[in-house]
């Protein structure tokens, strides 16, 4: 395919979404919510889940059918609720006595990055925060995730045939996706948010359109002596091998302080985990990375397949949930420490909590500064020691670190499956990507009552500690 013809493929889908996105734009706030709810129930609908789910473990080759089941449903709920009475539509708020109102616009059209790990729920999620703030939408799938895009695609229409919305309002690129399609798309839409590699991340960055994108994931979690070692090991469990450890918020690396380690990695067998000797952690050290790259036969894959592919045949291993590997090292020479999305756990020993801080800021500091720590504790003075301490962007506390980054039922973060991490990460935002990040606002300004200040009712305290 050749440039040109690259070029005029996203402008004719690019045209498409302009015009759809202006029917749109002349919606009321019931109306818009009204496409929302539609495109929703496309996932909502128990069948069309399932289907989904099956057609994207056996495309993509990754996660499992049951748990990208349950994530579909609770991750477009949770946003529905969040959506649910958020304006976006005309006068969004006042602020009188500032004399301000603000009005809420569309971007245009979205240009979205979508990952293979999630190429059902990212999308989906991605589209209602579009639709919400009256725009249109073009979905960029991985090549493996395109079939699940395109299926969700055609329940999406069905649903806004119903309302008698326009179909170009959700549009993805045509088959086969290129990197030159989707670099061409990122050009020519107004608006991209990109889930994924930090390459495409660079890439929609530097492609001259405004971009949110997220930073590299690489969860560590600490386990003080203060922590319910019962409680800690089942959400860690129930975390990391959600969806064989899809997600880029599942724990990488599990920091114990020492008073408590041994009782730590009791819980953790309890839960059905198993410890590798150094023997197997080389084995399988050679087996997930090849020359640096993570080999995706090991990626999101059960624990049995990644037993197979590196050779190990101690009894049991293949039937535990999740493997772990004991690390004392941190850098490019101890692959482990890093972000692995495999069912296999980092485990570090430390002497006391001030040195778990400081090895999880040494993991951070080598991948995945800005996106989020975990810490198990009961004491309450240490999560907030953590947020004034370490470059992450959100402190999950004693919580399953997968469910809570993203936004829970259970805490007040917005569901997302897309985390800014901010400048540590080399984003510009440090919120979970939300309906806010989809929409300009313009703001009306009206006069007030002046409220000006004297240069002394500043500069009163400084002239008389230093200059007097």
């Amino acid at each position: 395919m050749t440039a040109i013809n690259e070029k005029a493929q996203v402008a004719e889908l690019v045209d498409r979404a302009r015009k759809a996105q202006l029917i749109l734009a002349g919606y009321s706030q019931s109306q818009v919510d009204e496409v929302v709810i539609a495109a929703a129930w496309a996932i909502i609908n128990p069948d069309n889940n399932e289907r989904l789910s099956i057609l994207a473990v056996e495309e993509t080759g990754l996660g499992n059918v049951k748990d990208k089941v349950i994530k579909n449903h609770r991750k477009t709920l949770g946003l529905l609720r969040d959506l649910q009475e958020a304006k976006t539509v005309g006068v969004i708020r006042e602020i009188p006595e500032k004399g301000l109102v603000e009005i809420g616009r569309p971007a245009g059209v979205v240009g979205v990055i979508v990952p293979s790990t999630n190429p059902i729920a990212t999308p989906m999620n991605n589209t209602l925060n579009a639709l919400k703030c009256g725009n249109a939408i073009i979905l960029a799938p991985s090549p493996k995730g395109q079939p699940s895009c395109t299926r969700l695609l055609a329940l999406i229409h069905a649903e806004l045939d119903r309302v008698g919305a326009p179909r170009d309002l959700v549009q993805q690129l045509p088959s086969p996706v290129s990197k030159a399609l989707s670099a061409e798309m990122l050009k020519q839409v107004d608006l991209v948010v990109c889930t994924g590699s930090q390459n495409n991340v660079r890439a929609a960055y530097t492609s001259g359109t405004p971009a949110y994108g997220v930073g590299a994931g690489n969860v560590t979690v600490i386990v003080d002596e203060t922590a319910n070692l019962v409680e800690a090991a089942n959400k860690i469990k129930a975390s990391k091998t959600f969806d064989n450890s899809t997600s880029c918020s599942s724990e990488n690396s599990l920091v114990i302080v020492d008073e408590v380690y041994d009782a730590m990695m009791e819980q953790l067998s309890n839960v059905n985990a198993a410890l590798l000797n150094a023997e197997e952690k080389l084995q399988l050290q050679n087996a997930m990375w090849h020359e640096g790259h993570l080999n995706r036969e090991v990626l999101a894959k059960p624990v049995k397949s990644v037993c197979a592919v590196a050779g190990l045949t101690r009894a049991g291993l293949a039937e535990s949930d999740f493997l772990m590997v004991t690390e004392t090292e941190i850098g490019a020479d101890a692959p482990f420490c890093g972000e692995k999305m495999s069912l296999v756990l980092t485990v570090y020993r430390a002497r006391n909590f001030s040195e778990a801080k400081q090895l999880a800021s040494r993991i951070l500091e080598h991948q995945g500064k800005g996106h989020s720590l975990g810490i198990h504790t009961q004491d309450s003075n240490r999560p907030q020691e953590l947020g004034l301490e370490m470059s992450v962007c959100r402190i999950i506390v004693n919580q399953p670190h997968c469910f809570a980054t993203g936004g829970s039922f259970e805490n007040g973060l917005p569901f997302s499956l897309s985390m800014g991490c901010g400048t540590w990460g080399g984003n510009i935002t440090d919120e979970n990507v939300h309906y806010k990040q989809y929409m300009n606002i313009t703001r009306v300004v009206r006069t007030i009552a002046p409220q000006e200040v004297a240069a002394e009712d500043i500069f009163s305290d400084y002239k008389r500690k230093y200059l007097s």
